[in-house]
């Protein structure tokens, strides 16, 4: 009796296909064995994503292999990063294009987690315990494509060198602000060749000035949200800083 399921095989070639530039990225061929299982673990029924039930159900018997190739083995993600970027151009990239900016928030429990701490988490709409990471998003009418999604390290994680070396951070990483990590990363898609012709934001990045002036700078139009309490001042204005008063408590907004 045959039991496969009609299309599977095709299923997995058009996978194995698509996989095969990020694949030629690995330098080692274990890595390029195991990666395609892992990310078939990920995509695939079931509701729990830790390794061994997984590996049940993709590499049964073979658990330690996967979780040697997630927890131990190690590559450098730019070549990983820059095939992607190269393939989401190739998709929708274009001048009718939007590089959308945004976070996002994973709800996590516990404190040994990289990164998390009680932050804004957007997923609950409030203050929760989570880990924040900034993405970029290349769209083209109603189809995105993620191109980049980094971690942000806050700032008291940054500094807490224990913390820091239990989670096995590397030295290079260190405290950015969302809005730097996020500009960063735009650099590597204009590095890269992605095309587009806005870039798009929310007031979580809008309202940082240094953030649109970074925008500006690098000659990219964009549109950002910012807050209902933003002011805004035609060029020649000249702002002042309240005087000190002799009585009372001391301005605290300019003028």
């Amino acid at each position: 009796m045959n039991t496969e399921i009609p299309g599977e095989a095709d299923w997995h070639d058009d996978f194995r296909a698509w996989l095969e530039p990020f694949l030629a990225a690995f330098r080692r061929s274990e890595q390029r064995y195991w990666a395609p299982l892992y990310l078939q673990g990920l995509l695939g029924p079931g509701h729990r994503k830790s390794v061994e039930p997984m590996a049940e159900r993709v590499c049964p018997g073979q658990t330690q292999q996967l979780h040697h190739f997630v927890s131990a083995s190690t590559w450098p993600t730019e070549p990983l990063e820059q095939v992607l970027r190269q393939t989401a151009d190739a998709l929708v990239g274009g001048d009718d294009a939007a590089l959308i900016v945004d976070d996002v928030a994973l709800p996590k429990q516990g404190r040994h987690s990289v990164g998390v701490k009680r932050q804004y988490c957007g997923v609950l709409g409030k203050q929760a315990n989570c880990q924040v990471m900034v993405s970029l998003t290349l769209a083209r009418r109603e189809v995105p494509v993620p191109l980049t999604l980094r971690l942000y390290l806050p700032q008291d994680w940054a500094q807490d060198e224990e913390r820091r070396a239990r989670a096995r951070v590397p030295e290079s990483i260190v405290f950015e602000p969302k809005t730097q990590i996020a500009l960063a990363q735009i650099d590597a898609a204009l590095a890269d060749g992605v095309r587009f012709g806005i870039v798009l934001a929310d007031a979580g990045f809008g309202s940082s000035a240094e953030f649109r002036a970074g925008l500006t700078a690098r000659g990219l139009l964009w549109a950002v949200g910012v807050l209902p309490t933003h002011k805004v001042y035609p060029a020649d204005v000249t702002l002042e800083q309240p005087k000190k008063s002799a009585r009372g408590r001391p301005g605290k907004h300019p003028q």
